[in-house]
């Protein structure tokens, strides 16, 4: 028996934490993931210790079952050969920060005019839209500023953005609330 996943195909262009896992957890469940690096530094999560025979162990856990290649977004031929596997793809992951896939020519409208059915999952620690779009983060940024951390959350954002016909765009929203301190009221 196949897994649930079998015959979809995912490009992961993201990096770090939040996308590599769920292009990991994807693979998991039978999707062929193919992992899109930049041609100079790659993903900065091969930096993080610890290491095994010289490889991180938490790239390795957030990358498994997935293939591996590398382009340069920044050159035409590199956004060529992405268009092209883009037109073979059911999903796309990326973390870029806020408005670089279309800098690039590669965002949702550009993509999805290529391949109508493509999924495109934006993940952004500050939302593509609001105050705080503009800034760079990755995951522990997040978290740092959700309600879970704070008594008070001072904004909210769109934590993922994924469109397509299988998606839906939902706030960030937490029902936790912090813990009842001594002398505190509700």
């Amino acid at each position: 028996m196949g897994l649930s996943l079998g015959g979809v195909r995912v490009l992961d262009l993201s990096r770090v934490l939040a996308g590599p896992f769920c292009a990991a957890l994807l693979g998991d469940m039978g999707a062929d993931v193919i992992k899109v690096e930049d041609t100079a530094s790659g993903d900065e999560a091969r930096t993080w210790p610890p290491f095994k025979d010289g490889e991180s162990a938490a790239y390795l856990a957030c990358n498994r079952n997935k293939r591996g290649m590398t382009l340069d977004l920044k050159a035409l031929a590199g956004r060529d050969v992405l268009k092209r596997l883009v037109r073979q793809a059911d999903v796309l992951v990326e973390n870029f920060r806020t408005g670089t896939m279309e800098g690039f020519g590669l965002g949702y409208e550009a993509l999805s005019s290529l391949n109508p059915r493509l999924i495109y999952c934006s993940i952004s620690a500050f939302g593509r839209s609001g105050p705080l779009r503009e800034r760079a983060g990755y995951e522990a940024h997040h978290q740092s500023r959700s309600p879970t951390r704070r008594s008070r959350p001072r904004w909210t954002s769109r934590s993922a953005t994924c469109r397509g016909a299988a998606c839906r765009t939902r706030p960030a929203t937490s029902s936790i609330r912090p813990p009842r301190t001594a002398g505190s009221r509700r």
